[in-house]
């Protein structure tokens, strides 16, 4: 049968922030996607991007071998692909035209592709699949190979007679458990783990539970899985993690989950699951502070292994929240980060500033929610409008100029906000800074109250630098804020 050559169009090392965190995970997606054409007897091979310099490197692999099929085929679990950043989009056109040079069917499948499906047809790609991706790929490719009518194929665009021809839809798979395990042998990870040693964290693998979330963040985009909420069995997982656990000797996970563990009773099964086979592990999350609050789940969780949750805080003001549709209450933020710290699991913030109508009020309330509860981490952003959202439909007219950010630290406000663009960015830092400066003098007052550590003294010393340059940027942001 026909060779297919699997890729995708992230690059660690064009987005120079991520890059420096040293902490970077194999292409999950696609590798799903890989499996299940390997087990319908094709034959596939994986040319990994995310630790190269160029695209330009993919010439290599293609003049080596002869493959009938280049898919582009994105990682759907990295919520870095589903901010359709610009240096990705290049790097994918200059690997569409290296496949089209080659005589490779060119074949992209990736969240920005799915929203500008005319731009990568515009580059040489010869079908774009959009939405949820292994099954139409696998009817697309077996189309393809028999002569048949590509219009039957669901969730398909691409180009007949000059014309875009977009397909319907196809509905997104409700039985994950039909597809094989992710193609874990394709990846090289003694290359990741390397990367990884170079950092401060333990090397940890990424593995996705679920597809797809039911919340309606009017700022979340959902272009590959949508707002319907599908998992694997529990054993299914179990499965993944022994064989990962035997190959690779893997004993961290990042469970890369929208939301982990919202179907009622998966946690508690999962728990038991892992318990019945003798299997340990740690792992990290993403979650809702009103699920964590629910039944006995972080009980379950902190069994089973959990050792950091992140949720998304968003913002300490109310107004703020039910402004996103969050659908959750600032309470509940205190309640699960005081619950979750009495279990001794970390908890962490993402925050995110510069929605529309947020004022000097609302970015104060979020500090100081920052500074009273101590998170053991936290990730900033400004709002980012990404196209199929509601919040994209209300500042789309602003997004004339730049509607993508280049990197993931690009932090642009790319629509009429409160302030301006250089305002978000020092408040960013600041916020980071007033953060490391609170962990500081926490770490004095408690120092004597359990065992001194590094870590702690570290902390507190670091406040030499702190103090003063949180003054430092107090000024510069008035002066921003007053210019807005």
């Amino acid at each position: 049968m026909s060779k297919i050559l699997f890729s995708h169009s992230y690059y660690y090392k064009l987005d120079p922030k991520q890059w420096k965190n040293k902490s970077p995970y194999p292409p999950l997606g696609t590798l799903y996607a890989a499996s299940l054409m390997r087990s319908k007897g094709y034959k596939v091979n994986l040319f990994d991007t995310n630790l190269l310099d160029s695209p330009r490197a993919i010439q290599t692999k293609l003049k080596q071998e002869k493959f009938q099929y280049l898919v582009i085929y994105d990682d759907g679990f990295n919520y870095l692909t589903k901010m359709c950043l610009t240096n990705m989009r290049d790097a994918c056109f200059e690997m569409i035209h290296i496949g089209k040079q080659n005589n490779c069917t060119v074949i992209v499948s990736s969240s920005d592709a799915t929203d500008h499906y005319d731009l990568y047809l515009q580059n040489g790609a010869d079908y774009i699949i959009q939405g949820e991706g292994e099954i139409t790929l696998a009817e697309l490719i077996h189309s393809l190979e028999n002569k048949n009518p590509i219009e039957s194929v669901k969730g398909v665009v691409f180009t007949k007679e000059d014309q875009v021809q977009v397909n319907p839809p196809r509905p997104v798979l409700q039985d994950l458990d039909e597809l094989p395990l992710p193609a874990w042998d394709l990846i090289n990870i003694n290359a990741y783990k390397e990367i990884w040693d170079q950092g401060t964290q333990e090397f940890t693998l990424n593995i996705a539970t679920t597809r797809g979330c039911p919340y309606k963040c009017n700022w979340c985009a959902k272009p590959i899985y949508g707002n319907r909420y599908n998992a694997h069995s529990p054993e299914y997982i179990v499965n993944e993690i022994i064989y990962l656990q035997n190959e690779f000797g893997v004993k961290r996970f990042w469970m890369c989950d929208d939301i982990f563990g919202l179907k009622p009773n998966w946690v508690q099964e999962f728990n038991r699951k892992l318990q019945k086979r003798n299997v340990q592990i740690r792992y990290f999350i993403q979650s809702r502070v009103d699920l964590l609050l629910k039944e006995d789940t972080i009980d379950a969780l902190a069994a089973s292994g959990l050792e950091e949750v992140w949720v998304g805080a968003e913002s300490a003001s109310q107004k703020i929240l039910d402004a996103m549709d969050k659908g959750t209450k600032v309470s509940e933020i205190y309640d699960a980060t005081h619950l979750l710290k009495q279990k001794n699991i970390r908890v962490a913030f993402f925050l995110q500033f510069g929605y529309l109508t947020e004022t000097q009020e609302d970015i104060q309330k979020t500090i100081r929610m920052v500074k009273e509860l101590l998170p053991d981490n936290i990730g900033i952003s400004v709002s980012y409008p990404l196209p199929g959202t509601k919040f994209y439909e209300k500042v789309k007219n602003d997004l004339q100029l730049k509607a993508n950010w280049k990197d993931s630290d690009d932090l642009d406000v790319m629509f009429q906000s409160t302030y301006s663009s250089n305002y978000y960015r020092k408040l960013q830092r600041f916020v980071h800074k007033e953060y490391r400066k609170s962990q500081g003098f926490y770490h004095i007052k408690t120092l004597f109250q359990s065992r001194i550590t590094l870590l702690k003294l570290k902390a507190i010393a670091k406040l030499i630098y702190y103090i003063p340059s949180t003054l430092l940027d107090k000024i510069i942001l008035k002066i921003l804020q007053n210019g807005r």
